[in-house]
């Protein structure tokens, strides 16, 4: 067991995907994936706006079929002309060839499917000979070749998503419904792409149960490290369903992964409007310490040592310095455990007795013996005279949303 605080960032090529790069040391990327209809062009341009203003930086498109990978021309060029520049991802699966060399004209990232994209149907074939295993790796160059020579000339990326609801059946029955079937699909592309001098790649292998996701994405990274390959990582829990439960499935495989030091850029995967995946997306990053992209609260939970209201505190708190984005407050309710907890914290507001508050600037007292009626205005005050303070925008959800400041990492 590693018992270090922090594991170091993986070490990983870097994969330009337009204007965005993955891996290398920058911060991990969030997308997401839009679910209007791809031939409806106007519909799929406001969504992809709305994703990218909710602070989504790449947005995927399905392009199940030839028109639709045709259509993300007119939905490239209206998003541009209408918004601005958003980087995009077309989603490839069934005997893919064609519709990959189509879409990436159009986009920055051309996603496939190793076990739908040159898809066979199940025969319920029970063992495969060397020979057969053979043939099909050709079959497969034959028809991804097109798509690496296409990425290449558009100066496109490219994911190789593998999901464990659909491996080939040549992976299911020689490695059988396990991770090690999903990570050896994805090594066969990852060399075919290497052979034929393509490298601007990056690799999922997502299923619906968190444990089998973490222990595929465990061995994708042992893997690539014994073929000499570092490429970067999409994480996610597909098919994690609605509401609670989902966020925190998803949460479960994603923060588990990334405090590992694995993993390059995420989405949570929700059965719910797309836009409400970015902030789970944005509060596991916030939680891990891997972006701010609003103010850190650290507050106890309260007890009977608690001097004062502490729910109504805080909230009075928060709606006062929400939009300073970067700064950590602490709202503690005594001086018990609050100095040692708010420790790292820049500034703190802890309950004392007699209805007063103290306010600590890190581990600094600054002012102490405040009625609490007046300790929120002086929180401010303080803020104020170190420099600290700016006056809150019209929307201060929408300023938090367009300052996405990346930490230092490892």
């Amino acid at each position: 067991m590693n018992l270090d605080i922090t594991y170091p960032r993986r070490k990983t090529t870097p994969c330009a995907v337009g204007p965005i790069t993955m891996g290398s040391g920058h911060h991990v990327v969030v997308q997401s994936m839009i679910t209007e209809e791809t031939r409806n062009v106007d519909a799929c341009v406001e969504q992809i706006i709305a994703l990218h203003r909710e602070g989504c930086e790449l947005v995927r498109v399905t392009t199940p079929s030839l028109g639709e990978a045709q259509a993300m021309e007119a939905i490239r060029a209206k998003v541009t002309e209408k918004y601005q520049y958003v980087p995009l991802t077309a989603d490839v699966h069934h005997q893919g060839t064609a519709i990959a060399v189509e879409a990436a004209k159009h986009v920055d990232e051309v996603r496939v499917n190793p076990g739908l994209f040159v898809f066979h149907k199940h025969t319920n074939q029970v063992e495969y000979s060397e020979q057969e295993h053979i043939d099909e790796r050709l079959a497969i160059e034959e028809s991804f070749v097109p798509v690496i020579e296409a990425c290449k000339k558009h100066g496109r990326a490219m994911r190789i998503g593998v999901n464990h609801g659909s491996l080939s059946e040549r992976m299911l029955v020689t490695f059988g419904d396990t991770p090690n079937g999903m990570v050896e699909s994805a090594i066969e592309y990852l060399q075919i792409c290497e052979k034929h001098g393509y490298t601007n790649l990056n690799i999922s292998a997502k299923a619906s149960r968190v444990p089998i996701m973490v222990a595929a994405n465990r061995l994708m990274v042992k893997r690539m490290n014994d073929e000499g390959m570092a490429y970067p990582l999409h994480l996610g829990v597909t098919e994690a369903g609605d509401g609670m439960y989902a966020r925190i499935k998803s949460t479960a495989g994603i923060a588990t992964l990334l405090m590992e030091g694995i993993g390059d850029t995420i989405r949570v995967s929700l059965s719910e409007d797309p836009i409400h995946e970015i902030p789970v997306c944005y509060e596991i990053l916030q939680g891990l310490g891997l972006r701010k992209t609003k103010v850190e609260y650290i507050a106890c939970p309260s007890c009977g040592r608690t001097k004062f209201d502490l729910p109504t505190v805080l909230h009075k708190v928060r709606n006062a310095t929400k939009h300073l984005v970067g700064l950590d407050i602490a709202v503690m309710g005594c001086i018990v455990n609050g100095p040692g907890e708010m420790a790292d914290a820049d500034y703190g507001y802890v309950g004392a007795a007699g209805g007063k508050i103290t306010l600590y600037r890190k581990r600094e007292i600054v002012r102490n013996g405040i009625p609490q009626e007046q300790g929120v205005e002086a929180l401010l005050e303080l803020l104020k005279a170190d420099g600290k303070w700016e006056e809150p925008p019209m929307s201060s959800t929408e300023g938090a949303k367009r300052e996405l400041m990346p930490l230092k990492v490892s």
